[in-house]
């Protein structure tokens, strides 16, 4: 009986295996055709694929009794103190996406830091690489280096992307050197998952491990459609969630890093939130995408554009908006002067109207720049609890402001009875050779203090 239900089972298992094969599409193979494979294309793209390692050289000081005269002289140590130098070494991946220039994407934490950064080929060679500029935001970076017989990857259109591409990934993991996996697009557009300040992850099941950041992400044409950069790992391994930026963020990045050499984001003056179904009750609205507008910032290109708190934003530049973190990413994305039309809803009323993102505030400031007897605080334009001034966030102990009374954490409201909102409101209303008066708010008390 026992044999019987195995040969029966044993059969099932055969018959379903084949139906699924036939279900699946596999290629027939009749022992005369070469056996579909990923290898041509890697081929053409693994030697635009690079090894990154990098060193960082941290000096280490003398034992504090060196550093005592009386000391060295009983113990007749020279005076020229010594430093010990370690090199903290990490290693990392990057693709060559300019052969003629010898430009390199990676990730910022792959070289952040570095004092050397050096880079190793398909072929074996080794060249040293220079930083063009970085941006620890989003965590992109571009490398340069020497510029003979280089390979590079194409790129693809990234928001051509669907749920179910194949994709192949390319680094070094754990030092391993070149080694390629594979597996599909697991979703799209993945975000609010506190890696980066701007996420639009593409996720992968293809298994990216320590190592692989940097790395390329290609199709099967072997086109560049991301840049690996983080995995889910809770019990410390690959479990098949791995991130990578896409092409259309990182290249809108790479272009102001290699003009610039750092990303200068602009302001939009805008705080929203995610819409919630009771949010989305009390609005009255038809839809459930969008991001509610919490907070306005003032004289900010928002504010000047007419926006209010608890507009709806469901669309930026043609684009649509599903929550608060695709309308961060899409205002990270531009420089100052860029336009912005927004598509939101004021009430039941659809609205669109166009901003221009400007240059942003100071937001913190040595005291003694503004006035001589602020000299050991630093002040910070803030919003606690809706309340907007500017902070005394340190104060030295030793200072002027501490001895008269002024503590970390006082917000100052007013400056010689003018209304102070921020730093730049707080210099246009002191004079540094005249006395100060300020109103400071502390906790739930308010008073004025005279600095002369």
């Amino acid at each position: 009986m026992k044999t019987s239900l195995l040969k029966s089972f044993a059969l099932f298992s055969i018959l379903s295996v084949c139906s699924l094969s036939q279900a699946a599409g596999l290629p027939p193979y009749d022992g005369t055709q070469a056996l579909p494979s990923l290898a041509p294309m890697l081929e053409h793209s693994m030697p635009a694929v690079v090894n990154i390692a990098t060193s960082k050289n941290i000096q280490i000081s003398d034992n504090p009794l060196m550093q005592d005269p009386i000391f060295r002289q009983l113990f007749n140590v020279p005076n020229s103190s010594r430093q010990q130098q370690q090199q903290k070494n990490s290693l990392g991946s990057g693709v060559i996406i300019d052969s003629k220039q010898g430009l390199v994407l990676t990730n910022n934490h792959v070289i952040d830091k570095a004092d050397t950064i050096l880079v190793t080929l398909h072929d074996g060679r080794q060249l040293n690489a220079e930083l063009i500029g970085t941006d620890p935001e989003s965590d992109v970076a571009v490398i340069k280096i020497p510029a003979n017989n280089l390979s590079q990857l194409t790129m693809a259109d990234s928001s051509l992307l669907k749920v179910g591409d194949f994709v192949v990934a390319i680094g070094n993991p754990f030092g391993l050197g070149q080694t390629v996996t594979s597996g599909i697009v697991s979703a799209l557009g993945r975000s609010g998952l506190g890696i980066e300040k701007y996420e639009n992850f593409i996720q992968t099941d293809a298994s990216i491990n320590p190592g692989n950041s940097g790395g390329a992400l290609v199709n099967l044409r072997g086109e560049l459609i991301g840049m690996n950069t983080a995995i889910l790992a809770p019990s410390g391994g690959n479990v098949g969630i791995g991130f990578a930026i896409p092409t259309n963020m990182i290249m809108t990045i790479k272009d102001v890093l290699v003009k610039h050499g750092e990303v200068k984001r602009g302001l939009l003056g805008v705080t929203t939130q995610d819409l919630t179904p009771d949010l989305v009750n009390a609005f009255n609205l038809e839809t459930q995408h969008g991001a509610a507008i919490s907070r306005i910032e003032n004289d900010s290109p928002a504010a000047k554009a007419g926006l209010e708190p608890g507009d709806i934003i469901v669309a930026a530049n043609d684009k649509p908006i599903n929550n608060s973190q695709d309308i961060n990413n899409i205002v990270g994305l531009l420089q100052i002067g860029d336009k912005v039309t927004l598509d939101y809803f004021h009430g039941t009323e659809k609205k669109a109207v166009t901003a221009v993102i400007a240059k942003p505030e100071q937001t913190q400031l040595a005291g003694e720049k503004l006035h001589r007897l602020l000299v050991g605080t630093v002040l910070t334009s803030t919003a606690k609890n809706q309340l907007e001034g500017i902070s005394l966030d340190k104060i030295n102990t030793a200072s002027y402001a501490w001895k008269i009374g002024l503590r970390p954490g006082d917000v100052i409201v007013s400056a010689n009875r003018y209304r102070v909102h921020n730093l730049d409101e707080l210099k246009r209303v002191i004079n540094p050779n005249n006395p100060l008066l300020i109103n400071i708010q502390r906790g739930e008390q308010g008073l004025f203090v005279v600095l002369r």
